[in-house]
């Protein structure tokens, strides 16, 4: 399968394309920084997402866009929204068959209440979250053809270990018996690669979590 990384550079995108790699997939590495990418059997491209200069280019044939996007290195969480709207629009165009979106911060921890209006929510991280909470409403409310899949990680996303082991919700925030919602950054790669290996959940939101 010829799968584009969006943002591969990044903490999450780098790891999604480590385990696309491990399952011999052919990766398509999308960044800012693509000569930062050494890893063999992957093509690169530098692309701008602000003004999607080369992005055509460089999803020509691909099957399935993972798009890892976040505004914190620029400070311009604005851009979150604008590119999900972009490859919305722009994907059935370009023959891709289907994009899954990296996003987080919306999951809801009762009805209409989201985790990210928590008041304990970090600080740190509140820009982002509600950044991806607009991308989500962009893709709920869109009229495109693309088959496209928003997927939020658990409360809690850390480096750890790969297990292979998960499970997948709705909108409402999954939790382990002790309360606890989280998820290894290498398990949430597994995940979203075994959506598009499978296409299991389409035009919709799941949350991945243990």
């Amino acid at each position: 399968m010829k799968i584009a990384i969006i943002g591969a550079t990044g903490w999450i995108g780098s790891t999604i394309m480590a385990e696309a790699l491990m399952r011999k997939h052919h990766v398509v590495a999308i960044s800012r920084e693509a000569n930062k990418i050494t890893q063999a059997g992957v093509t690169t491209h530098s692309v701008d997402l602000e003004n999607g200069n080369g992005l055509k280019e460089a999803l020509d044939g691909v099957d399935v866009v993972i798009a890892s996007i976040g505004g914190r290195a620029k400070g311009n969480h604005g851009i979150v929204a604008q590119v999900a709207q972009r490859l919305l629009n722009d994907l059935p165009s370009f023959n891709a068959k289907r994009l899954i979106w990296v996003g987080g911060g919306s999951l809801e921890v009762a009805p209409n209440v989201q985790l990210v209006s928590l008041p304990d929510f970090p600080n740190d991280y509140k820009d982002e979250a509600i950044a991806q909470g607009q991308a989500l409403t962009v893709f709920k409310n869109t009229n495109s053809t693309l088959d496209w899949l928003f997927v939020s990680p658990a409360a809690e996303i850390f480096p750890g270990e790969r297990t292979g082991s998960y499970r997948t919700g709705g909108d409402n925030l999954l939790t382990d018996a002790n309360g606890d919602s989280k998820i290894s950054v290498q398990d949430y790669a597994v995940a979203l690669l075994d959506e598009a290996e499978q296409s299991t959940h389409h035009s919709t939101r799941i949350g991945v979590a243990y």
